[in-house]
């Protein structure tokens, strides 16, 4: 009867309804049954003995820069390996439907860090659709392993009507043809199934190339007239804006989340990035769900996109996508393909007095903390200097911690490596934020900034500590509320056929330990990305949690290691987006 059976285990459904010891029968992908009692099956091939696991639907991760990474490696196993079993791609304006290799490469290149070369290959060799249909049919072709839903990049539309260099010039408006275009290519995606619309506004999110090098991304050029054209589409549809305002310009932020509102029209889907507990500006944090509040309370559809963990990056010298916010950092990014210019200009006394100045100005909008005292050193060929801050280095040198910094990355470059926590680095505000309605968990990043450290596995992160605030005595969500937040509620609210584990839904299955919910899911990891030249991933990772993940009914991750058919047959599948139906 069945082609799997999850025994004894505890089933959590993914609605928040309390959990039980359940028996899961799986068939043809889908689950078949649910049973209290043990399912006599004798003939089942394959029986899983969940007895002191948790079973849980597969887990969404809804913001991701997996756009290069699916066409060249589609089982995007650091993902699976850690539950996830649908992600969402085409996040932040940016998307691969559109655009050729050339400006796929100047548009993800710098601000995701993603090589370059790897862009083009990857965009350049699997690249065969025109439309968003055919994009979708391609991406269902591969052997996908986890499903893949998406959005439509506001950049990437931009920038195929426009063309790159007219897409990124403030003198340039687009014409009525060229605004139908975009409207068309919008509304052929949603008919494709994707989920809505990604746009940018963030100012230092930069090109890269030669072309257009240090513009922004073409969707901070459109004007407001453009931005509601494309939302009144979204909003006839139903489909979902995530976007990225502004951290500079206040009124970005505001005009993005206000356009949620109906004011006597269906309400704008609204997701925006996002709700951070900042070190450089910590009152921000308490504006998040007030704003979230006022809107939806006025009639607005509105969340924030929340990290649930701590926001710890690493950075190899002065390339890391911070440093864009302030003049003297985007200067020095400017020259990341020129070692010797950059080497002359961070040398410059004139130059150094102007990130000086940038460094020392600690107040406005801003994300990096612009503390050289909180910036460790973890790797340098000079090991005198390894676990100290730069701050430290510069009191021993008698030197401000500027020109400590910028003397070790002229003298030593990218073998420079340290590492700090730019936000959510408070435990007891990561708690309020995660259980707020006007919160969705997400923003992992995966797939982009891969020697910088994205976070794959946030979602068992959070269970752990969920597990450990109830443990402790001072709960601030049910796990089975944890579970639907990571699961159900994010299915739901874009529309997707995911994140539910009753009788008739998708086997999308994680079977995980939570004993092993330890401290070793913080255990830093480098991983090889072989279709990128053996690239070193960083990750966090710990293969003992997880025990099994089902994709589709297949089992795809098992005891710490990826099945056979993971990656060499298809598994997940395009999911398509309730907005198809119109």
């Amino acid at each position: 009867m069945y082609d799997t059976i999850i025994a004894n285990g505890q089933w959590f459904d993914g609605t928040g309804a309390p959990s039980a010891i359940r028996h899961l029968g799986i068939r043809d992908g889908r689950v078949a049954t649910v049973s209290a009692d043990p399912i006599d099956d004798p003939d089942c091939p394959d029986v899983v003995d969940a007895t002191g696991k948790w079973v849980i639907p597969g887990m969404l991760d809804i913001h991701t820069h997996y756009d290069v990474e699916v066409l060249q490696h589609p089982a995007l196993t650091e993902s699976v390996r850690h539950g996830i079993t649908t992600v969402l791609l085409g996040s932040c304006s940016l998307s691969t439907v559109h655009v050729d290799a050339s400006d796929a490469g100047d548009l993800f290149a710098r601000v995701e860090a993603i090589p370059r070369k790897h862009v083009l290959a990857a965009v350049g060799e699997h690249k065969t659709w025109r439309s968003a249909h055919e994009y979708a049919a391609a991406l269902d072709r591969l052997p996908l392993g986890p499903n893949v839903a998406a959005f439509i990049g506001h950049s990437d539309i931009r920038a195929a009507e426009l063309g790159l260099e007219r897409a990124t010039r403030k003198d340039v408006r687009p014409d009525a043809a060229e605004l139908a275009g975009m409207e068309a290519k919008l509304t052929e995606a949603l008919d494709a199934g994707f989920v809505g619309m990604s746009s940018q506004q963030l100012l230092f999110d930069k090109l890269d190339g030669a072309v257009c090098r240090s513009r922004t991304l073409p969707s901070t050029y459109a004007t407001t007239r453009e931005r509601r054209r494309l939302n009144a589409i979204l909003r006839r549809r139903g489909g979902a804006l995530q976007g990225g305002p502004d951290v500079s310009r206040p009124q970005s932020l505001v005009t993005m989340a206000a356009s949620s509102l109906g004011l006597f029209r269906r309400p704008l889907k609204v997701s925006l990035l996002s709700a951070a507990d900042l070190k450089a500006i910590p009152g921000i944090v308490r504006l998040f769900p007030l704003i979230a509040r006022v809107l939806n309370a006025l009639g607005g559809n509105f969340r924030w996109q929340h990290l649930p963990v701590p926001f710890e990056v690493y950075a190899d010298g002065i390339d890391l996508v911070v440093f864009e916010e302030f003049g003297s950092g985007a200067e020095a990014l400017h020259l990341a393909d020129q070692v010797d210019k950059r080497r002359e200009l961070l040398r410059d006394e004139q130059y150094r007095r102007r990130f000086r100045k940038d460094y020392d100005k600690k107040f406005g909008p801003r994300v990096w903390h612009r503390d050289f005292f909180d910036a460790q050193i973890v790797e340098c060929p000079d090991s005198s200097v390894i676990g100290k801050t730069f701050g430290e280095v510069g009191a021993q040198r008698g030197a401000h911690p500027v020109d400590a910094f910028l003397d070790l990355v002229v003298e030593h470059g990218t073998k420079v490596r340290w590492r700090t926590t730019i936000s959510n680095h408070r435990p007891e505000v990561l708690d309020r934020l995660a259980a707020d309605p006007g919160v969705q968990l997400g923003f992992s990043d995966a797939g982009a900034h891969l020697r910088n450290m994205a976070f794959y596995n946030f979602g068992l992160r959070f269970l752990r500590r969920v597990r450990d605030a109830a443990n402790a005595g001072r709960p601030f969500l049910s796990v089975e509320q944890a579970v639907h937040r990571l699961t159900g509620e994010l299915a739901d609210w874009y529309g997707l056929d995911a994140g539910h584990l009753g009788v008739g839904d998708r086997a999308d299955v994680v079977v995980l330990d939570p004993a092993r919910l330890d401290d070793s899911l913080d255990a830093y990891h480098e991983s090889p990305i072989a279709p990128f030249d053996n690239l070193s991933r960083m990750v966090n990772r710990n293969d003992e949690t997880v025990t099994a993940v089902f994709v589709g009914g297949v089992p795809v991750f098992r005891d710490g290691a990826p099945a056979p058919v993971l990656g060499a047959e298809r598994t997940g599948r395009f999911l398509r987006a309730s907005t198809a139906a119109g």
